[in-house]
């Protein structure tokens, strides 16, 4: 089934008034879960990791919003502040509660799913269950800046699928202790994979590497 374009209704916290972003719903059939999906920080809702990730989520019977962040859909390349991406979270929430009532997972890659986490913390998003595409505890190199002060307070269970060999979680320990610290947590490992969930020698499109995560995402968001 075909993605369905549909606008998000957004209000930035900034004195910019109403506005909204894009995004692509894709409906299951009998579907078992909903899913609100992120794109990262250098990608939008339709890099083919995403799509190939949520064609494979759809074929497994769970339904899809992708959407954009503001930065993106001016066109800019850098993330723009932590409470536009708050607000976006809020808007997406709230129009999964007017088009499709119930629980629903907020799932993202990388920043996507960083900001997921900032935006429950800070109480303006009330998901089911949080999975974090990649989550990126530090910048890399950069371990004495982690990113990790709020998640012991997010109360709803957080699943992180993780590469071995991301360089935004090394040293590993300091994802352990992280996780660890969280009330509801565990970690997905995917043997061999960096933060873009590429296995060195074993190449593959990125549309395959998201598709062949939709069993966890799956599992997870219909609380297996």
């Amino acid at each position: 089934m075909s993605a369905v374009p549909v606008r998000i209704p957004v209000t930035l916290p900034t004195g910019s008034g109403s506005g909204g972003v894009s995004g692509l719903w894709s409906q299951a059939s009998s579907s078992r879960a909903t899913i609100a999906l992120a794109h990262g920080a250098g990608a939008g809702m339709e890099h083919p990791f995403l799509a190939g990730l949520a064609d494979a989520l759809v074929a497994e019977g769970t339904s899809v919003l992708r959407f954009m962040f503001p930065y993106v859909e001016a066109g800019r390349r850098m993330p723009g502040p932590a409470a536009h991406a708050v607000a976006t979270w809020a808007g997406v929430e709230a129009w999964l509660a007017a088009a499709v009532p119930g629980a629903f997972t907020a799932v993202g890659k990388s920043y996507g799913g960083r900001m997921a986490s900032v935006a429950t913390a800070a109480g303006a998003l009330t998901p089911e269950r949080l999975i974090y595409l990649g989550y990126p505890l530090h910048p890399p190199g950069r371990p004495d800046k982690p990113r990790v002060a709020h998640l012991p307070t997010i109360a709803v269970p957080q699943l992180f699928v993780e590469g071995e060999n991301d360089p935004f979680i090394q040293p590993r320990e300091q994802l352990d202790e992280a996780v660890a610290s969280c009330r509801d947590a565990r970690v997905h490992w995917v043997a061999g994979a960096n933060h873009s969930f590429e296995v060195k020698g074993a190449r593959r499109p990125p549309e395959e590497i998201g598709a062949g995560l939709a069993p966890v995402v799956a599992a997870f968001a219909s609380g297996s």
